[in-house]
């Protein structure tokens, strides 16, 4: 039993379970101001590599989010790229906590964008 937030334990589900839709490397899922949710997983089609958190702030931003509050991120080597962080603070700014998980769910880490 964890004292994380009931909408924070979401996301990691979502992020979780877009990873393991498609056996992918990556999921990721986003919480934007209102409290709607997207969730994606990492995409590569030939020479192009999408990444999960890439692609559900993408979903957010095309949905008309404003903000988001939180994101996701559960990946087979728990590594969080700087790029990924720089698109969550494009859209989001700064102090907006990613959820670093492993695929079973566990927070590795908080990473503040």
């Amino acid at each position: 039993m964890t004292d994380r937030d009931p909408e924070d334990e979401k996301i990691i589900t979502l992020a979780r379970g877009a990873k393991s839709r498609v056996n992918a490397e990556q999921g990721a899922a986003v919480r934007d101001t209102t409290g709607r949710t997207y969730s994606s997983a990492n995409v590569t089609i030939g020479e192009l590599a999408l990444s999960a958190i890439v692609l559900a702030v993408s979903q957010a931003v095309a949905s008309g989010a404003q903000g988001i509050e939180a994101v996701a991120f559960a990946s087979d080597s728990h590594t969080l790229d700087q790029s990924d962080r720089d698109v969550v603070i494009a859209v989001a700014g700064g102090s907006v906590p990613i959820f670093v998980c492993d695929k079973a769910g566990e927070v590795i880490e908080i990473v503040h964008a």
